[in-house]
């Protein structure tokens, strides 16, 4: 079978490190870069031998792309899908879809509409971490679960130079946009939608938010509390699981720091099965590839209907997108917010 060719718009931090890494490693061929950066264009060429075009536009006018990978500004990304719709190009876009769930549910509709499939690159679905807590909770180790907490949590006093910092979240930037997309996307997956919200929502150090608490009530009963800050010098666990029999109580995700050394992962393992202080147990690590995304958006192109058999239904990021919607409001009003996902 001939590799899907692949065309990257973007290669800055989520471009290179990111997704040109787990390309490749799935066996798709990266055909172009686009990017107005010399520095990024000669690193593109040196890395992958491929040819670079200043911009989305200039993509969509070659012949040998199967497939355009959007890792540009997120507060591009509704109208850039919209783009590579009209020149009728399947399209994976990096979360978030769009920065609000209009705008992410009018992209899905247009896409829809002209039978181009889509999909959003949700890459966190495809940690080992994760796939561990899936496992814990389909094995019952927990019995019950009733309160599970997801944090990413980091200590940047000096907010960084960019634009996720400086660019307000109506443009794309902020660390609702940037980390809660994947937390509440998590959430949501493990616990079903969520019907309604509180959160309180900072913007301390940065233009745009970066400090944000949402407790998600789900409609399956399940109460889930959601975390992000950069102004964290002492990092709580990444995820809490609470049940009736037992807590399941991940440390750390994978290469991140955190003040909890006891409870750090033995080799082999992620996170540990707790039943009070004195009774605890490590937890298998299960497999999980990350380029098992682009894997399946291969086999998802080449399939009768490939819409329905991409990795992540773009949908689910319009109801992710309503639930920070619902958020930004309830910050602003100290109330509890329903959440409208609109189709």
């Amino acid at each position: 079978m001939t590799a899907v060719r692949v065309g990257l718009v973007g290669y800055g931090m989520a471009g290179r490190d990111i997704h040109a890494p787990l390309i490749r490693a799935a066996g798709l061929t990266m055909a172009a870069v686009a990017t107005r950066n010399a520095e990024r264009a000669d690193a593109a060429r040196a890395e992958h031998r491929v040819a670079v075009v200043p911009d989305l536009s200039a993509m969509l006018e070659r012949d040998d792309i199967d497939v355009v990978v959007l890792a540009s500004p997120s507060g591009v990304h509704a109208d850039q899908v919209g783009q590579c719709v009209a020149a009728r190009r399947p399209v994976v876009v990096d979360k978030p879809l769009a920065v609000d769930a209009r705008s992410a549910a009018a992209a899905v509709a247009a896409a829809k509409a002209a039978g181009v499939p889509l999909t959003v690159f949700q890459n966190r679905r495809y940690d080992p971490e994760f796939a561990t807590i899936s496992h814990v909770l389909a094995s019952g180790l927990v019995g019950q679960p009733f309160r599970a907490e997801l944090r990413w949590e980091r200590w940047r006093p000096v907010p960084r130079r960019r634009w996720r910092e400086e660019a307000p979240w109506q443009e794309g930037g902020g660390i609702m946009l940037d980390l809660h997309t994947h937390l509440v996307d998590q959430a949501v997956l493990l616990f079903g939608p969520v019907v309604r919200v509180y959160a309180e929502v900072a913007s301390r150090s940065t233009v745009s938010d970066d400090d944000a608490f949402l407790a998600l009530h789900h409609g399956s009963g399940m109460l889930t509390h959601v975390g992000a800050t950069s102004l964290s010098a002492a990092p709580g666990p990444r995820l809490r699981l609470l049940g009736r029999e037992a807590a399941y109580l991940l440390a750390t995700a994978s290469g991140q720091e955190h003040a909890l050394g006891d409870l750090a992962d033995l080799d082999g393992h992620h996170g540990w099965l707790i039943r009070g202080a004195d009774d605890r147990e490590p937890v298998p690590a299960q497999h999980a590839d990350p380029a098992d995304f682009y894997r399946s958006v291969a086999a998802a192109l080449a399939a009768p209907d490939p819409q329905a058999a991409m990795p992540v239904d773009p949908r689910d990021a319009v109801h992710v997108l309503a639930v920070l919607d619902a958020a930004r409001v309830s910050s602003a009003t100290a109330t509890v917010v329903d959440v409208v996902t609109p189709s």
